[in-house]
């Protein structure tokens, strides 16, 4: 099985197989970290759009950890600097995070959990929140976010438990959790 790496440089070369590969791949979980923390379905498609090229375009000279953590790398750091963007241009009110479901009762019920949960993770002190949502919404290992964050491991371990604690706080204050 050709590894990631290879995948990109065959991308680099004009193969679309070996480009399309890494889309398929990793376009989904970039956006969700991307939507996280822009809270922006449109920009996080543009930033995991924007992330692609720049590793297209400039990659990276050597192999070390997973293709994923440096493409990870690439689109939080492009989300936390929209986020700054739209901070100083507008507010986000909320964040409702849908997908389809098989019936119309589960979609309402999972709509109403999804948007508390993103409002739970959202009212996060950003350290936490940006942790949280690598951890969980990325698929990083704690070492990959301690390299994508720069930050030791212990403090990102600390930053996930005292996140997922708070989160589970206010989700009990909703109903959500017993």
């Amino acid at each position: 099985m050709i590894s990631d790496w290879d995948c990109l440089e065959r991308a680099r070369r004009g193969d679309e197989t070996a480009w399309q590969r890494l889309i398929e791949r990793y376009t989904a979980q970039l956006i969700k970290t991307a939507l996280l923390i822009t809270g922006s379905m449109a920009a996080a498609q543009d930033l995991v759009q924007d992330a692609f090229v720049r590793l297209l375009r400039h990659g990276s000279r050597h192999r070390e950890g997973s293709l994923g953590a440096y493409l990870s790398t690439i689109a939080y750091r492009l989300a936390l600097k929209e986020k700054e963007r739209a901070r100083r241009n507008r507010s986000v009110d909320g964040l409702i995070l849908t997908n389809p479901a098989p019936s119309p009762l589960e979609a309402v019920l999972k709509k109403e959990r999804d948007r508390l949960l993103a409002r739970a993770i959202r009212s996060l002190e950003e350290h936490h929140r940006d942790t949280l949502v690598l951890r969980f919404y990325g698929g990083h290992s704690y070492d990959e976010i301690a390299r994508i964050m720069n930050l030791p491991i212990g403090t990102v371990k600390s930053r996930i438990f005292y996140a997922v604690k708070e989160c589970r706080r206010l989700l009990r204050e909703k109903g959500i959790l017993e």
